[in-house]
């Protein structure tokens, strides 16, 4: 009977204690589940639901409930279209009622403070949900950090812009409001994700494509200081012409002309409009594309104005992009992919500047002409704002700085020619969810997939991506040395052997 007792306490004493299910929130209280040491909390509401009076309004707060509620399955994706043949979604559908969010998390009790990382996806502002496979936090969370994805508003339901949506905001702005969602959920975070046992005081926000570019909009604007502490960014960012981010005026009068095109002639007339409706609208307008404006409220100047004037939150940074963001059939469009036609584009393009470009981009082959124009579009799409924004954000070196490029191409599937590091694939190595795609991945796809994932996790514990194991890893603005540690399956630093390419662009800026 004692020796059974004693064994029973040795058990007790040694084992790690259980993973709690049932967490109390400031709104009531939520019940996951747990899996293999970790415990998922899905479909969490950090807002109101943004329906009748409050579409197009800043998030309000999350009403409460009493008993226990289930956070066992994703909650609705935001209204959008099919636009994205990659998108897979897990949830049941899309809704006006969307802005919920999950908690991934190991810690078996509220006193581990570990590290945060809050997950913001892309799809261009007008598609994307936390539901995908490819952003599930649980195999993240087993590096040791809470991970937390929330779903914001998108297309014209997240970006409309109105002349009385300004005069009945109490600030004079319109639009953003998918922005505001994200500034919602951050201080969702800090007021209850030491519940989850993560620290409010450590927290990383990271995002890809529109994410990235929503990341560098968070460090800029005033909303959003103190509520994160590192950021990573994954593809972009608002110093370059993507997503060019237009005065409130220019994009008050275009949201204008889509209301009167749908006959709606006031405020109450668009917040009569069934959801679907609307959407249909939206989707259909090709020339109007919903996206963050300059509102004088989230973002009181451009990002760039508010980064050249010291203003963002000056907090560590570790950004990138993939090695062929972009298509050369961007380039040359119509035209065969020859260096003959390159060389006629960059006469057409650069004018008196075209010898200096194509030294930059040389075009001596037609393979070589392809590779450049890949390359061009590349750095027109992404790389060339990512680039700037490290730039922008350590000229003096004030911040802590890392960069990265993300070499890897996965693995075509059968009877499928390989896209190489196209755009986005490197979310599934970060989050550690290879298996969410069906490809025949190999080891060295598995082990760079570690890496990253130990990368990431160990910048939001620390401000700095190294640890014990890990290739070294030196801030990129250190000593002058520019540093990029090109991930693949010999991932290595290498000092930067294309500057020369962004600073021919941002001379043209």
């Amino acid at each position: 009977m004692y020796r059974k007792l004693i064994l029973f306490c040795l058990a007790a004493a040694v084992s790690p204690a259980a993973v709690p299910d049932r967490v109390k929130v400031e709104t009531g209280v939520v019940k996951g589940a747990v899996n293999d040491g970790v415990a998922a909390f899905k479909g969490i509401p950090f807002a109101a639901p943004p329906v009748g009076a409050l579409r197009w309004k800043a998030p309000q707060p999350a009403p409460h409930w009493k008993g226990v509620r289930e956070a066992l399955e994703f909650g609705p994706r935001c209204m959008q279209g099919r636009i994205y043949d990659d998108m897979i979604f897990r949830d049941k559908g899309p809704s006006e009622d969307c802005l919920n969010l999950n908690v991934w998390t190991s810690a078996a009790s509220a006193k581990a403070r570990l590290p945060v990382m809050v997950w913001i996806y892309g799809g261009g502002y007008a598609a994307g949900a936390t539901s995908e496979p490819r952003q599930d936090g649980e195999n993240l969370a087993h590096k040791g950090v809470v991970v937390v994805s929330m779903n914001y508003r998108l297309n014209v339901f997240g970006f409309f812009s109105h002349a009385e949506l300004a005069q009945e905001s109490g600030h004079d702005s319109a639009g953003n409001y998918g922005l505001l969602d994200q500034v919602a959920a951050l201080q969702w975070v800090r007021k209850n994700i030491a519940r989850f046992g993560g620290d409010p005081a450590k927290v990383t926000i990271f995002g890809e494509s529109a994410g990235s570019f929503s990341v560098s909009a968070l460090m800029a604007s005033p909303l959003a200081q103190g509520l994160f502490h590192r950021a990573i960014g994954e593809s972009g960012a608002y110093f370059g012409d993507v997503l060019d981010l237009k005065p409130l005026s220019q994009s008050e009068a275009a949201d204008a002309k889509f209301a009167e095109s749908i006959g709606a002639h006031s405020l109450a007339d668009l917040r009569a409009k069934p959801a679907a409706e609307l959407l249909d609208a939206a989707v259909k307008q090709k020339e109007i594309w919903f996206s963050p404006n300059v509102d004088g409220y989230f973002l009181p100047q451009t990002v760039r104005e508010i980064y050249a004037s010291g203003k963002q939150s000056r907090v560590p940074l570790l950004a990138g992009w993939n090695h062929d963001e972009g298509g050369y059939g961007s380039i040359f469009e119509k035209d065969a992919p020859t260096a003959a036609n390159f060389v006629a584009f960059a006469h057409k393009r650069f004018g008196d500047k075209a010898d200096e470009f194509l030294k930059l981009y040389p075009a001596e082959t037609d393979e070589q002409a392809k590779r450049s124009a890949q390359d061009l579009a590349g750095d027109q799409f992404i790389a060339f704002s990512t680039w700037k924004w490290l730039e922008m954000q350590g000229p003096t070196g004030n911040s802590t700085l890392y960069r990265y490029e993300f070499d890897d191409a996965p693995p075509a599937p059968a009877n499928a020619e390989a896209r190489g590091a196209y755009h986005s694939a490197e979310i599934e190595f970060v989050f550690g969810v290879l298996a969410s795609k069906n490809l025949p991945w190999r080891p060295e796809d598995k082990a760079l997939s570690d890496l990253m994932s130990s990368y990431w996790s160990n910048f939001a514990r620390n401000g700095d991506p190294n640890g014990a194991g890990l290739p070294e890893w030196h801030a990129y603005n250190s000593q002058g040395r520019y540093a990029v540690m090109h991930l693949d399956a010999t991932s290595h630093e290498a000092p930067d052997d294309h500057r020369e390419r962004y600073l021919f662009l941002d001379k043209l800026k």
